[in-house]
């Protein structure tokens, strides 16, 4: 055997991936999932800074969601094909490169475009679990994709507490400048630490057409979700026109992701009833989630001379922190509940917490603690669902199906939380006063009810369920 054979065999062997180049992976998750998180704190500060409404505000997080639902089941293939390190890297010098506009953004349009940018760091959980799955035993690669996932989260929690000392005692946009440094330091520790992987070949091509009809979709629906709010709305051929466009992007995306060889999202899983009804609730479960994440900071950050708090950035994030933690910790409680009680269990006991709990904030949401414990209640309730649903789809498809339907409920996850928060920001939008601008009490009021209505949903889905088995 060659010399060259034997070194190449050593670059693919599992014990040249060590404790050096698995800690850039993991620091590196850290430092993407505070970049994620910090706008959520940080929102409504950033609509007074560029003058702009709640559903326009909404766009800001949107923006790195849309992205981040078409990224997520292109990037395991692309890491699949051309090497996970590969990608990683050039992934990460988008999300640099996402990051340093919005760190100079000095209007909406340029930081939005930071955000669609900053939203393909979605794909580097699965090209981080493509690296430590092929350098690893199967026993340590469990653990590292769980310590991945888990610094990712906790990374989460890291931007909401930096959010508000950064924007207040700097300014905003070191709130995106920081992050950004830290990935790009950490990227270049991984691209000189962890040994490249081989690619894979295939005989089918990455389904671009799909990955643009997708794309094009969700940014029609969620701009038009604020053009309809906005300045009065829109006038009702604009509106026809708009609805029209979006069902011909959809209409155009599924007929190309049925006739494709190697399709962005196998359309054909959701004829299976028991993933199509995981994706119907998980999207029922993720707008609620949505429309929560996007309520709640914004009544911390009224005015308290009216109904409001008037918290500031730092003050905002404290508060968001339980809920943050409670939904890292109903990530792993979520797959021992649905392998204990079942996943359509665990979405009734969510469901019914998160509906009683959002509707009763229509009417108690006077004290800080109670809009604090509705957060940690609905986080958690909404995550232990999610996830059951996740791992019980997982384990009633076929093997080689797994990757396909967990990969639906993936997307379906973002788009849910995405739409979620464009519904609450418009909403709003619609009950501001005109002469201010100020959300009235009475909006938030219909924001947390519909939510809640919406929660209550995947009780009556569930309930079908029940009666077509029993049938």
């Amino acid at each position: 055997m060659s010399k060259k054979t034997l070194a190449s065999e050593a670059v693919v062997s599992p014990a040249r991936i060590g404790r050096s180049a698995g800690a850039a992976l993991g620091i590196l998750a850290l430092a993407l999932g505070a970049l994620q998180s910090v706008v959520e704190p940080a929102l409504p500060l950033l609509q007074r800074e560029l003058g702009v409404s709640p559903a326009e505000g909404a766009l800001i997080g949107n923006a790195l969601l849309v992205t981040g639902a078409v990224v997520t089941p292109v990037a395991g293939k692309l890491g699949d094909r051309y090497g996970g390190k590969r990608v990683l890297v050039r992934l990460m010098a988008v999300v640099a490169a996402g990051g340093l506009l919005a760190a100079l953004a000095p209007n909406l349009p340029v930081l939005l475009l930071g955000q669609v940018l900053q939203g393909v760091m979605v794909g580097a959980l699965p090209l981080s679990f493509i690296l430590v799955r092929k350098h690893l035993t199967a026993g340590q690669s469990q653990v590292a994709m769980g310590l991945v996932v888990a610094l990712f989260t906790g990374g989460g929690m890291v931007g909401t507490l930096i959010a508000g000392p950064l924007a207040e005692g700097l300014s905003w946009h070191w709130m995106f400048a920081l992050p950004t440094i830290a990935i790009v330091v950490t990227t270049s520790f991984v691209a000189r630490l962890m040994p490249h992987d081989p690619p894979i070949r295939s005989d089918h091509g990455i389904d671009w057409p799909g990955v643009v009809l997708l794309s094009g979709t969700l940014l029609a629906f969620m701009l038009g979700l604020v053009t309809v709010t906005r300045d009065g709305g829109l006038p009702p051929l604009a509106v026809g026109a708009l609805v029209v466009a979006v069902a011909a992007l959809a209409t155009g995306w599924v007929a190309v992701e049925r006739r494709a060889a190697s399709p962005m999202v196998d359309l054909r899983m959701l004829a299976k009833p028991a993933v199509w009804r995981s994706c119907v609730l998980t999207l029922v479960i993720t707008i609620t989630s949505g429309m929560v994440l996007l309520l709640l900071p914004q009544l911390f950050a009224v005015s308290a001379d009216g109904y409001g708090f008037g918290a500031g950035t730092t003050d905002i994030g404290l508060f968001l922190l339980p809920g943050a933690v409670a939904g890292a910790v109903s990530d792993s409680v979520g797959g021992i509940a649905a392998r204990r009680f079942g996943p359509y269990a665990v979405v009734v006991g969510g469901g019914v917490v998160t509906a009683a709990t959002v509707i009763a904030l229509a009417s108690l949401h006077t004290e800080a603690w109670q809009l604090v414990l509705a957060k940690v209640l609905t986080a958690f309730a909404a995550g232990a669902a999610t996830t059951a649903l996740l791992a019980g789809t997982a384990t009633v498809v076929e093997t080689k199906d797994t990757g396909i339907a967990t990969g639906l409920l993936v997307v379906t996850r973002v788009i849910g939380v995405a739409l979620g928060v464009q519904v609450g920001g418009a909403i709003l939008a619609a009950g501001a006063d005109p002469m201010t601008g100020r959300p009235a009490e009475a909006a938030f009021a219909t924001g947390f009810t519909v939510a809640g209505l919406v929660a209550a949903l995947s009780l009556l889905v569930v309930r079908i369920k029940g009666k077509e088995a029993h049938a």
